[in-house]
């Protein structure tokens, strides 16, 4: 383990998470100017066994995913392999059913294609098998016009990315990942963990449901007695005051979580990880690689993506740029809060509450975090195995994040 004196705060916080029993086990790593400036690990991987979390424990970070999912297209776009702006019928022409046409790739990056849903019950036999599960969406009418809205695309957006992905590469994302990405950086992270990197994940722990607080709103779904809950990006402080506009959020989020057929459960639920034994620990889920919430990772390897992504490594300066522009913002019609998105990339908004305005990354559900900062040289990574009872995250990772920037 590392710590930059310069960075003590950090070793502080993530002290103080143990301390007040919110960890079991986790991880955290800062690059700073590409150098690494933090690297710490504590706990257990695996609260059965008693298995210590060791330097090379990765974990499952739903959500983190997306942004990973979002620099894969990106780069092909770079190339000149994909029109961001262009339809997405241009390179998958069944997407046209449903009058789709005028649905482009830059909708789908920003959640704003209104397909946050599958209507139809993905089987277990289909989790694999992405073209599959793409070909539902294929088949469907958007929930509002596309480009007058956002709401959080939770697992459809991998999906729809990866269908393009594919379409243009005749390969998945995470063949992309660890061809382009993780293997010539020497990263621990995947897209769909190997064999040999599934007995060595961390073993996450589902929250206990306590009545919903400002601090911790009600869960999109019920986990069982392991990680059960599909993945949800974010990190809310609360669910109330100005960023609600005066609307009883809190209220609204438990009414929508208590109802099976809300737009919010439907976009978290399906496919549905409860219908595996152990959830998210299930090598199913750890091997299926959902473009959208499938990456298995160390807090180093998701801190070296993002020291990559910020030192020009994957994407040119301008592009990263151009992505890092809020295309939407505002009340968000699935996680009823404020979001704000580039392409694929969180900003700073009330669901992602950073220190810089210059900040961008993605949360998981649960607590993880990765975060890139260009203006300050930033790059960041948290993961962990005790999530969060709340729909999009809870406090830990902030902590670590606001340490940092206060070291600075």
């Amino acid at each position: 383990m590392y710590c930059d004196p310069r960075f003590s705060r950090v070793r502080e916080a993530f002290e103080r998470n143990f301390a007040e029993g919110e960890e079991l086990g986790a991880a955290v790593a800062v690059h700073l100017d590409g150098e690494l400036v933090v690297d710490l690990w504590a706990g257990v991987a695996d609260r059965h066994t008693g298995r210590a979390w060791e330097a090379g424990t990765p974990a499952f970070a739903y959500s983190c995913t997306k942004a990973i999912t979002a620099t894969v297209l990106l780069r092909l776009a770079e190339r000149g392999l994909v029109d961001v702006s262009a339809p997405v019928a241009d390179v998958w022409p069944e997407f046209v059913a449903g009058g789709k046409e005028a649905v482009t790739v830059e909708h789908v990056l920003t959640h704003s294609c209104g397909l946050p849903v599958i209507e139809t019950p993905v089987p277990v036999e289909e989790f694999e098998d992405h073209p599959a599960i793409a070909a539902r969406l294929a088949g469907q009418r958007p929930l509002w016009e596309p480009g007058t809205a956002h709401g959080y695309h939770a697992l459809t957006y991998g999906f729809l990315v990866g269908e393009v992905v594919r379409r243009v590469t005749g390969k998945s994302v995470g063949e992309l990942v660890a061809a382009e990405i993780a293997g010539p950086l020497g990263l621990d992270l995947w897209v769909g963990a190997p064999d040999d990197v599934i007995p060595r994940a961390a073993r996450l722990k589902a929250p206990t449901r306590p009545r919903p607080s400002p601090e911790t709103p009600a869960p999109a779904s019920a986990p069982a007695s392991e990680a059960s809950a599909p993945g949800a990006g974010g990190t809310v402080p609360g669910a109330g005051g100005a960023a609600g506009g005066g609307r009883d959020l809190l209220g609204e989020m438990t009414r929508a979580a208590l109802d099976p057929g809300s737009l919010m459960n439907r976009a978290l639920g399906n496919p549905a990880i409860r219908l595996l034994e152990g959830g998210a620990n299930n090598p199913v889920i750890l091997r299926a690689g959902w473009p959208a919430a499938g990456v298995v990772t160390t807090a180093k390897g998701l801190a070296g993506f993002y020291r990559a992504l910020v030192g020009g490594d994957l994407l040119t300066s301008a592009t990263l740029q151009d992505a890092l522009r809020p295309r939407v913002s505002g009340p968000d019609r699935v996680l009823f809060m404020d979001t704000a998105f580039g392409l694929g990339y969180m900003r700073p908004s009330f669901t992602f509450p950073m220190p810089s305005g210059t900040a961008f990354g993605h949360s998981g559900m649960g607590g993880s975090l990765g975060v890139g900062d260009p203006g300050r040289g930033l790059a960041f990574g948290y993961v962990m195995n005790r999530m969060a009872d709340s729909l999009t995250g809870n406090l830990r990772g902030l902590r670590l994040i606001e340490a940092v920037y206060r070291s600075l």
